[in-house]
Order: C-alpha cells, then structure tokens, then sequence
C-alpha cells in the first residue's frame, strides 16, 4: 500500500488502542499514551512449572501444579487476566486484530529473553476449528504467534490443525476440558520431530489446552514443548 493510500485508510479506520478501545492517541502509536501502564504484568515470585504469579513467594510451584501433572516442560504469560479482560475478549471475539501489534511487542519485551533461553525452532499457535476461524475470520492466537515471530526472529509453524469443533472450555471443570480436548489436534507428519517448540494461545486456566498440544507434540517427535499466553490469572 503506497503512502496516501495508507493515510487515507489509517482516518477511515484508525487503530484502536487496545486498553481503553478508542482510537490510539497519538496516531501511529501501538496504544494510547494515558493507557499505558494500565496493564498489570505478571511479575515477582511465579510458579515454576505454569508461571502463575505465587502469594507465597516461599514456594516454586502453584497449588495445582504442585497435585496436577503436565505435558509441557514450562510456560510463561504477559499479563494478569483481570487488567486485561475486556482487551483480550475484543481481540478474540470482536474483530481488533489490531490489538496483535501491541500484545506481540510486549511479548518480546517482557518475555523475549526467556523465550529465547528455551532454544525454540517454533512458535506454533494454538488452532481453531474451520468453522470456527471462517466465522470469525482470523485466529488470534496466529496472530499474536506472528508479531512475537517478527520481533524474536523464531519461525512460526501453522502445522498443528484442529480436526476437533471442541465447545468453549469457559465453565467447565478440569476434567471436562480434558475430555472435551480428547483427540482435537492433529499434526502434518515429520513437522515437530526432534523439534523444541512454544506453543501461543490467549489465556492460561488450568493448562488443558498447552497440556493436549504437548500430548500431541510429543506423539509427533517433540523434543521440548514451551508455552507463552497473553494473560493468566492470580494462584495461591
């Protein structure tokens, strides 16, 4: 797109700040500049399996992860869920893909060093169903997994496909979830074989969702499954 033809399109529709949902002041910034800072970063003692930020910074793992095994080696997440709620439901379900530009680059700032002491060869999004992505017209997790790919130089990797139209997780107990994630993955042979992957999603729970890419992964020659997500909530 020339010049004028990128102006003209950035008044029609101009970039919504991701915090506050107007229209980003300045223009040409990411985000607003009285909503920065809004945000709350994960920070402090986390636990060391899930990175959920611990009250108890005496112990290394969160109360789930201390009773629950997981399939992933260890994950990390950008921000508390609660400050960006409302954010990370409009860039989901109401079509604010904009809203990537800004997740990815606070991604690579906050988490990049970390990322990159995992020694990935990919990124790899969590997929959604077809008739899940033609409804919606995009996959928030690739988009995010895109903008961090551009800021760290890690290559993305579309090779996990979701066979599965598996109901929201939202609501369900751990064991539902795993069963409603049985088998909703499938991987294109040799991609992930002696591969250290990270897996991208939007919000970390309970982990049944990294959990059944690990599985998958795994089964498919992985060497090392990661995670990141944009936002986790608070543990004990």
């Amino acid at each position: 797109m020339n010049p004028v033809a990128d102006a003209a399109v950035s008044i029609l529709y101009p970039r919504r700040c991701p915090l506050c949902d107007r229209p980003v002041s300045p223009a040409g910034a990411l985000i607003c500049r009285e909503c920065e800072g809004k945000a709350e970063y994960v920070s402090g003692a986390c636990c060391m399996k899930c990175g959920k930020p611990l009250e108890d910074g005496r112990s290394e793992y969160c109360a789930d992860c201390r009773v629950r095994p997981h399939a992933f080696d260890s994950g990390a997440s950008v921000f508390i869920y609660h400050s960006v709620d409302r954010s990370v439901f409009r860039f989901k379900y109401e079509g604010r893909q904009e809203y990537a530009a800004w997740y990815g680059e606070r991604t690579a700032v906050i988490l990049g060093k970390k990322i990159k002491s995992w020694k990935p060869d990919l990124l790899v999004p969590v997929p959604i169903h077809p008739r899940r992505r033609k409804k919606r017209g995009y996959n928030q997790s690739e988009l995010l997994a895109r903008e961090i790919g551009e800021r760290t130089g890690i290559p993305v990797s579309l090779c996990v496909s979701r066979v599965v139209d598996t109901k929201p997780q939202k609501g369900l107990g751990i064991a539902e979830r795993q069963k409603n994630l049985e088998k909703a993955f499938k991987i294109r042979p040799g991609e992930l074989k002696s591969k250290i992957i990270v897996v991208v999603d939007d919000i970390y729970t309970t982990g049944t969702t990294i959990d059944e890419m690990a599985v998958t992964a795994r089964r498919a020659g992985a060497e090392g499954v990661f995670f990141i997500t944009l936002a986790t909530g608070n543990s004990t």
